[in-house]
């Protein structure tokens, strides 16, 4: 706690343990794993000489109740924000403008998932070498065609730690009617283990009350993969 009188001190970005840099962490890791803060960190490149530009991105996204409130903001009002100014300004309108033309893609351009091949195919190359485990869900319109691909957990993918609820949330959010689950295994062994049987078994009773369909569990891993739907492993 900061003694009353004194002004709170927050480590500048070249402080920080290397490990810990968003630039070094995206490099490594892929952005998957980065906040909404630390993304935003690198588009904004620094912070000021009393805050660090993580800690500059995070005030950015609370002024403005999150990213929606973030995109919607006019250019006059992020200039307003202490530690923004006109240049950091124009990265965000620029980067935010770049994001929506994304979004804005047509339905016919959006990948549709078909067959366990069809997630390998988009997703092994990245997630069969990742040296932690890592959980994320593919969320599905009724075309079965690809809205997203959020990472719900990292560490310890087990029935101990998932719950449910957080991996159907963008599901419940975005009203998606069917998701596949994907996760590796860094031991480059894609066999899934009695674990990993009692999540798909988790999942599938949950998406049942939530009324979404849980198509596949897929292990990915760097020598294959495996989709527990095809072996019988959790579905009946």
């Amino acid at each position: 706690m900061v003694a009353s009188g004194t002004t709170s001190y927050t480590p500048m970005i070249r402080d920080m343990p290397v490990g810990e840099r968003p630039r070094e962490r995206l490099h490594r890791y892929g952005a998957s794993p980065l906040s909404t803060s630390e993304l935003l960190a690198i588009i904004l490149r620094t912070g000021t000489s009393a805050e660090n530009v993580v800690s500059l991105a995070s005030r950015l996204l609370a002024t403005f109740r999150g990213l929606p409130g973030l995109a919607r903001a006019t250019y006059a009002e992020l200039c307003a924000v202490r530690g923004v100014g006109a240049a950091k300004a124009a990265q965000l309108k620029a980067a935010l403008a770049l994001g929506r033309r994304l979004n804005a893609i047509s339905a016919e351009e959006r990948p549709t998932v078909q067959s366990p091949q069809d997630v390998a195919n988009l997703l092994q190359g990245e997630m069969g070498l990742l040296e932690q485990e890592h959980l994320r869900v593919l969320l599905l319109n009724t075309k079965n065609q690809l809205l997203g691909v959020p990472e719900i957990y990292q560490g310890n993918v087990s029935t101990a730690i998932v719950r449910p609820a957080e991996v159907f949330r963008p599901a419940v959010r975005d009203n998606c009617p069917a998701i596949i689950v994907v996760h590796n295994h860094p031991s480059g062994d894609p066999t899934p283990s009695q674990e990993d049987v009692r999540l798909t078994q988790e999942l599938i009773q949950a998406g049942k009350l939530l009324d979404i369909e849980l198509l596949d569990h897929l292990v990915l891993a760097r020598r294959g993969f495996v989709s527990l739907k095809e072996r019988g492993l959790g579905f009946s």
